[in-house]
């Protein structure tokens, strides 16, 4: 008779209660900010928020933010009211004539509710580094020198001097520089999880495509022609990206219009797009690819690499073909349902992140942070500013270049219109990642040979390096260029990236956990933390 009604509709009642009991049983977090927002004052005893995001509201001839205009911020986010949002304002009062302002990217999403997976505000990520310390002294030293590294090949790290010097300046003028240690030609600018030390520093996901059958040599029929198969469509690995030695935001006029909110398109201040299409090879390459990428595309073309290359499931898989001979995945634990939950953990993901960024932290951008730097170096002194970053050398390696100690900026209007604690991308990195880690057999060596992009892009070079590289090892690292990318940028901080990835992570594994009650298979899945602990769900 086959599934039966009302038995059917109480059961589904009751896995409905039961995910929402797991949801409700996890430990709540308790959110806390550094403290900056209360902590620093101007001269006047008053207030100031220099260490907060405060990008479109007014500000005065030197950055400052207007007192009043942040506070009918925290008034909206306060009380959650869409009126309050609205009359957030705006500067700058006047608008200069033909010029457009930006608007604030959607900070009610953060008091969104999430019905599947944990609820944004029952996570949380610790307090950011403070203006005042060590640590973020060194994030900003380390975004300073991927500015200046944009145009250095990755697979000239070896033996360029300015790399030489960023190694040297990250080993010795920064006490509290969290990323690899010691520095080298080998870990710059590289991630923290297992497998981001390992091989080239583009993972094979934002380089390979299938071997496509029917096509020719050059034109898919080869993995090293970089195209990924989308049902009858192609996806090119190799992207639109920008022209070498352009960077925006070197002149204080342009960065105040910037942190005033005004659209640099309206000035007629643009990217310059190459003409010819490459595989991504040096920063430059990268942060271009997340300027423009739809957050989740990365992580849909790694899941299509790995199902053309037919690479195998997670052993808890209910259809490998040692658990049942007359059965595949399709719906549940195939293909379909793969993808599917890409997008899924994205948008719960966003939400969460949204909610860390707007209602928690609200913590500048390093743009923001290089106009204080640039204001203290010319005489404007910022008490709160560590000493380590206005002494390092990185400072006049920039002055050298621009003129000023501006963070140079890879986009045109610099950072998006939200706080950068934590970020977008890299918690959708975490999430989309966790969810491919899950399904695939992490300890899967992809299959050689290993690919570099050529010195001009427009090819793939052979890797000569030795080590296996694994479908685990792989997905960390597109999370890590992915984040990372965003950072080369200017627009993130390194911990930005550390710790969104591991928010991302705890939305996948909650959004697992609720609906492995739904299936009817016997299954499980097992995956490896960004930490390096192996769970089951």
């Amino acid at each position: 008779m086959g599934i039966q009604q009302p038995e059917r509709r109480n059961a589904a009642k009751q896995i409905r209660e039961d995910a929402a009991e797991l949801a409700f049983l996890r430990t709540p977090a308790v959110q806390l900010s550094n403290g900056e927002e209360t902590d620093y004052r101007n001269s006047n005893n008053q207030l100031n928020f220099i260490a907060n995001h405060t990008k479109g509201l007014p500000h005065d001839s030197n950055g400052f933010v207007e007192p009043a205009a942040y506070i009918r911020l925290l008034t909206a986010l306060t009380s959650c009211d869409p009126i309050d949002f609205e009359n957030i304002p705006l500067g700058p009062d006047p608008l200069p004539a033909g010029r457009t302002l930006r608007r604030f990217a959607n900070p009610q999403a953060g008091a969104a509710f999430d019905l599947e997976g944990p609820d944004g505000p029952s996570l949380t990520i610790p307090p950011a580094p403070r203006i005042d310390g060590a640590e973020n002294s060194a994030e900003m030293g380390e975004l300073y020198w991927m500015a200046l590294l944009r145009d250095v090949n990755f697979s000239d790290y070896d033996t360029n001097p300015t790399v030489a010097m960023a190694i040297d300046s990250l080993n010795n003028e920064f006490t509290d520089f969290r990323g690899p240690s010691p520095v080298s030609a080998e870990n710059l600018f590289r991630g923290f999880t297992p497998g981001d030390l390992v091989g080239p520093y583009i993972s094979q996901f934002l380089l390979r495509g299938n071997a496509i059958e029917g096509l020719p040599p050059g034109g898919g029929g080869n993995v090293e022609d970089g195209f990924i198969q989308f049902g009858t469509l192609l996806i090119d690995q190799r992207q639109r990206t920008v022209m070498p030695g352009i960077d925006f935001m070197t002149g204080f006029p342009q960065w105040l219009d910037v942190q005033n909110g005004l659209d640099p398109a309206s000035a007629g201040i643009v990217d310059a797009f190459d003409s010819t299409r490459r595989f991504i090879r040096n920063g430059r390459d990268l942060g271009n690819y997340v300027h423009f990428d739809r957050l989740y595309q990365a992580y849909l073309n790694a899941g299509l690499l790995l199902l053309g290359m037919e690479a195998p499931f997670d052993l808890g898989n209910p259809y490998l073909p040692l658990r049942t001979q007359n059965q595949q995945g399709f719906a549940t634990f195939g293909g379909d349902h793969i993808l599917t939950l890409l997008t899924e953990v994205t948008t719960r993901a966003l939400k969460a992140v949204w909610y860390q960024k707007w209602f928690v932290h609200r913590r500048l951008r390093p743009e923001a942070f290089g106009g204080l730097i640039s204001l203290s170096m010319m005489g404007t002194p910022i008490p709160q500013i560590d000493s380590e970053i206005l002494n390092s050398s990185v400072l006049g390696q920039v002055q050298d270049m621009t003129g000023t100690y501006l963070l140079p900026m890879l986009f045109p209007e610099g950072s998006p219109m939200h706080p950068a604690y934590g970020a977008g991308h890299a918690t959708v990195a975490g999430g989309c990642v966790t969810m491919l880690k899950a399904f695939f057999a992490e300890f899967y060596v992809l299959p050689e040979p290993y690919f570099v992009a050529n010195a001009d892009g427009t090819a793939l070079d052979t890797y000569s390096g030795s080590e296996p590289l694994t479908v685990g090892g792989e997905l960390n690292k597109l999370a890590a260029n992915i984040s990372i990318g965003r950072n080369i940028a200017g627009v993130h901080w390194r911990t930005d990236y550390t710790e969104s990835v591991r928010l991302g992570e705890a939305i996948a594994i909650g959004i697992l956990e609720e609906q492995a009650a739904t299936y009817n298979e016997n299954q499980f899945f097992t995956l490896t933390k960004f930490d390096g602990e192996t769970i089951r769900i």
